[in-house]
């Protein structure tokens, strides 16, 4: 008995062994051998359980950037680049700089942005820094479609502009409520960066109505974290219904390139642009004829102020609608028809709002006496976007 139980062990100590060397020297002979079991077949008739084709992954927001795609295009412009002087072109130096150009070269300066088909009849809502000053503008639809573009009217004081191209079966967004926008919600910003294509980046709303940034002259921005670089001009930002709810307009970035801190004009401000521009061709908006000034600690405890809401009248233009209704250098404007002024930034915009003609009850803080005086709004006068 003795000498059976040591022989079964000797013959599972050698079989151990022949186990060990073919699994390190040889292991395809026994991954070849499981493969080929019946154990591996009967295994992989267990049925499996897979994902409907089309079903959106949990969390993504497929559906909404497949309903905006289509409706936001890439916007190539160009225009004639500026003649160098004859003198400039004797220098060898200077001619080595600038290139060997003839008087007829065909030379052109290129650019990118997006923007937003807004309505089946062609009309495309950018920015004003996308198409302003071009020569020539070509809009390439996302369905590979191309076609030359005319400029509808700008208005540079939000920098946003209105284009129109011919083309039948237009895929027209839908816009949203931007009104209804809250900080925290997840937005698609949606355009063409770098010119590498069609691209759409995820964010929130980082905050809302955004002013004194010194980008534009009416400022109420979106402010989003949703990557927006160069080329993302004009382009669409949208809620996860694929709604437009703004149009991305400028980064702040030390780099040229996205640090999460993108700006859009939202679409509450941008749809009475581009409805005043598509009905008149340009931007209506009330104008008073008076500088404002910010009410500072150090401007409030000179005027003997014990508010710190409202704006300085710190200048009027003679003959204009203020000057005729009696407003003076010093006043503080602090209601429009009864709607509080927190800064000078919402007087001009409340302003902005009026109809030109129309007029207007203005309540003024005069040497600690409030009083209300009437005005007859005025047409604010175009003005142009300086040019850097």
């Amino acid at each position: 008995m003795r000498r059976f139980w040591l022989l079964f062990a000797q013959t599972i100590t050698v079989g151990l062994a022949i186990w060990f060397i073919v699994t390190t020297l040889k292991p395809e002979w026994i991954n070849g051998a499981l493969t080929s079991s019946p154990l591996h077949i009967a295994t992989s008739k267990v049925p499996l359980q897979e994902a409907a084709p089309g079903t959106p992954t949990p969390g993504s927001y497929r559906q909404a950037a497949q309903r905006a795609m289509p409706s936001v295009v890439n916007v190539f412009t160009s225009k004639d680049a500026k003649p160098v002087s004859p003198e400039v072109m004797e220098d060898p130096l200077l001619r080595k700089f600038f290139g060997d150009r003839g008087d007829d070269a065909d030379e052109k300066q290129s650019s990118l942005g997006s923007g937003v088909i807004v309505s089946s009849q062609g009309y495309i809502l950018t920015n004003n820094h996308v198409v302003e000053a071009a020569d020539e503008i070509e809009v390439a639809l996302a369905d590979g479609r191309t076609a030359s573009a005319k400029v509808v009217g700008t208005d540079p004081e939000t920098d946003l502009a209105v284009i129109k191209i011919d083309l039948p079966n237009l895929p027209a967004v839908t816009l949203g409520r931007a009104d209804q926008a809250s900080v925290g919600d997840v937005v698609l910003a949606i355009g063409n960066p770098f010119g590498v294509g069609q691209t759409v980046t995820m964010g929130i709303i980082s905050a809302l109505g955004r002013s004194h940034l010194g980008i534009n002259q009416f400022e109420n921005f979106i402010q989003t974290d949703a990557a927006i670089n160069p080329g993302n001009s004009g382009g669409a930002l949208i809620d996860t219904n694929g709604n437009l709810i703004g149009i991305n307009t400028a980064i702040y970035s030390r780099t040229g390139g996205s640090l999460g801190i993108g700006f859009a004009v939202p679409m509450t401000t941008a749809k009475t642009v581009m409805e005043s521009i598509i009905n008149t061709g340009h931007m209506v908006r009330g104008f008073i004829g008076v500088e404002p000034q910010d009410i500072t600690p150090e401007l409030a405890e000179s005027f003997g102020l014990n508010r710190s809401t409202g704006a300085i009248i710190a200048g009027v233009i003679k003959n204009g609608p203020g000057d005729k209704a009696g407003l003076k250098p010093g006043d503080i404007l602090v209601a429009i028809d009864g709607k509080p002024i927190a800064d000078s930034n919402d007087m001009t915009n409340l302003i902005a709002q009026l109809q030109p003609g129309s007029k207007t009850k203005l309540t003024v803080l005069r040497k600690t006496q409030e009083t209300t005086v009437e005005a007859v709004v005025g047409k604010r006068p175009p003005m142009k976007r300086v040019q850097e």
